[in-house]
């Protein structure tokens, strides 16, 4: 019987080509969006996607990222009936988009991009 958890993982053969030139730094524009209601937020990173590649920008994304959802319980009665209970949630919807080698341009326009209410941008510079 072979042991099955062993694994081995080999680096991809190199053309001659390839070892000579150097890697390039790449910086990457990181934009992490989030909302409430997931229709509003797609449309808004769609905006973003967009904006970008007017300004021929190569993207990675849209990833969607696990949802949020908080919940809460409350009391429907204020007094006597504590089994009689209501439960509300809020759903909160991410995506991630990067921008690889954003240009001044590409920030500028992003910057500049209005999105709809209820929807934040985060952007980290990677």
């Amino acid at each position: 019987m072979a042991d099955k958890s062993k694994t081995t993982k080999r680096a991809p053969k190199k053309s001659a080509g390839a070892a000579e030139a150097a890697p390039a730094a790449l910086s990457r524009l990181r934009l992490r969006v989030r909302g409430y209601d997931h229709k509003v937020l797609d449309q808004s990173v769609k905006q973003i996607i967009d904006t970008a590649l007017r300004f021929e920008a190569d993207i990675v994304g849209p990833v969607p990222l696990p949802t949020d959802i908080r919940k809460f319980t409350v009391n429907a009665s204020p007094f006597v009936y504590k089994d009689a209970r209501e439960q509300f949630e809020i759903r909160t919807h991410k995506r991630i988009v990067d921008i690889m080698n954003p240009t001044p341009k590409i920030i500028d326009a992003l910057t500049n991009l209005s999105l709809p209410s209820g929807v934040s941008v985060d952007v980290r510079m990677m």
